[in-house]
């Protein structure tokens, strides 16, 4: 089954702007190009192998050139080499993230609008999709996919532009470009779900500032980890944070000087905030101290053009940005600066990501303030906000980043290394959205075309024959292409 999941060999095309001479994670990983040079001497890389590296007992001083073998690592244990008489969290996620999510596809879903947005629940029993036509619907994964909530909603505006589930799995938001966030009780015995008709629908509204426009759009909204405040960010070029128990906005910033299409918490305190914006810019925000209204803890430069997500580590130092200069980057909130202007080296004024393509001239060119710790190219960041991940802390160790991308295609690199380790090819429109299971090697592609699809390792047993796909082959590599 291992030789059918795809060939990885010599490929460039991918790469992480930085120095490797140590991969711990694959031989077969090729190395990328040179820019960041101390980029390996960063404790992120460090706390990545001590994540998803076998035990000591185990290891010897040429892993990162022959990687310990499952059969050895099964071995040591048995022999209890380690003294525990088990594997560790780094045991298990050095055997479980060689088994990529890359065969497949088998079709979840199809519907007949654009999909939009599609996560996982944080324990992987849900999975949430989200629809131009103002669908969501909620699959319960360990129930086998069947839809457990059939959202028809109402008042939407052009698209649900994101949803996210609460932490206790009860109740989901829906933003669209509108000031109002509606919630849902998920964890109610219907099914179907027809705004305030067979369910109420509750506005959460997050306009009402005199200094605000009332008629701007949310792009992003996330539950805090205790579920009780929610952090939005939209065409206003404002930060909105929400608090559900007293159930009124309780912080504006005006934050960016464009829209602001990606906000997150950083890790479960909930103090610090990440946002990024189509003015070329990450900022980060601590809600502990602030001085000045609208003073951002520190700015982080390097993209070219706008950023369309971001994704947080979780660590509270760390996190990754896509942009629309057709990059994903790394960062470390400890490099930030003070202070900072939007710089724009992209020359021409009338490119437009919704419908150009990316200028070839514009490829290479790199901001002269990049701060961030690594740089990965491959995927396509055009037509929509397309978003991009961290691996699975517990299956992964977080050793890999994945990318939706506007070719149908999901992007998976690795975090070290900044090779591209797989190409998932399926769909006939932008992947805007995509979702590794948190346990499992499973991933889910949603895509523009309307299909909602499942990639697995090693596949379904009760769905042996997935979508019907041509070969292909892709700059000295199979492509994670099956028959």
């Amino acid at each position: 089954m291992m030789s059918r999941l795809f060939k990885s060999s010599g490929n460039t095309n991918g790469a992480c702007d930085n120095d490797n001479e140590d991969d711990s994670s694959a031989s077969t990983i090729s190395k990328g190009s040179h820019e960041n040079s101390d980029y390996f001497d960063h404790d992120i890389v460090q706390l990545t192998k001590l994540r998803s590296v076998p035990n000591k007992f185990l290891s010897n001083s040429r892993m990162s050139l022959h990687p310990v073998s499952t059969v050895k690592m099964l071995a040591g244990r048995e022999g209890n080499f380690s003294g525990k008489g088990k594997f560790s969290s780094a045991d298990s996620c050095h055997v479980l993230s060689r088994f990529l999510p890359a065969n497949g596809p088998w079709r979840i879903d199809r519907m007949k609008s654009r999909a939009y947005v599609s996560q996982f629940s944080d324990d992987g029993s849900l999975f949430v999709a989200g629809f131009q036509g103002g669908h969501i619907r909620v699959y319960n994964v360990d129930g086998g996919w069947k839809i457990q909530k059939d959202i028809l909603t109402k008042s939407v505006r052009w698209t649900i532009t994101d949803t996210c589930l609460s932490p206790d799995r009860r109740n989901l938001v829906y933003a669209s470009m509108s000031p109002i966030v509606h919630i849902v009780d998920v964890g109610s015995a219907t099914t179907e779900s027809l705004a305030n008709v067979t369910e109420i629908h509750d506005g959460l509204d997050f306009s009402g500032n005199e200094d605000e426009d009332n008629e701007f759009g949310i792009f992003s909204v996330k539950f805090s980890t205790d579920g009780r405040e929610l952090v939005a960010g939209g065409s206003d070029y404002g930060i909105h944070v929400y608090d559900l128990e007293s159930n009124k906005k309780i912080l504006w910033i005006h934050a960016h000087q464009s829209d602001v299409n990606t906000v997150c918490f950083a890790d479960e305190t909930g103090h610090l905030i990440y946002s990024g914006s189509d003015d070329n810019l990450c900022k980060v925000w601590d809600r502990r101290c602030f001085i000045n209204r609208g003073q951002a803890t520190g700015i982080l430069t390097g993209h070219l053009e706008g950023i369309t997500f971001i994704d947080s580590h979780g660590d509270g130092r760390h996190f990754i940005s896509n942009g629309k200069d057709q990059t994903t980057k790394l960062w470390d909130i400890r490099k930030m600066s003070s202070n900072t202007t939007c710089t724009t080296i992209l020359r021409d004024p009338e490119w437009d990501y919704r419908w150009m393509e990316y200028p070839s001239s514009a490829r290479n060119l790199k901001h002269p303030n990049d701060k961030s710790l690594a740089t990965y190219r491959g995927h396509s960041v055009l037509r929509t906000l397309i978003r991009c991940y961290f691996s699975p802390k517990y299956s992964t160790g977080q050793k890999y980043i994945y990318s939706g991308s506007t070719d149908g295609s999901v992007y998976i690199y690795d975090l070290v290394s900044g090779a591209e380790v797989a190409r998932l090819a399926y769909h006939e429109g932008p992947v805007r959205d995509c979702s590794w299971h948190p346990v499992y090697p499973m991933l889910v592609s949603s895509s523009w075309d309307g299909v909602i699809a499942k990639w697995e390792f090693p596949g379904s047993e009760e769905t042996r024959n997935p979508v019907h796909r041509r070969s292909s082959k892709r700059s000295g590599r199979w492509v994670a292409y099956s028959s």
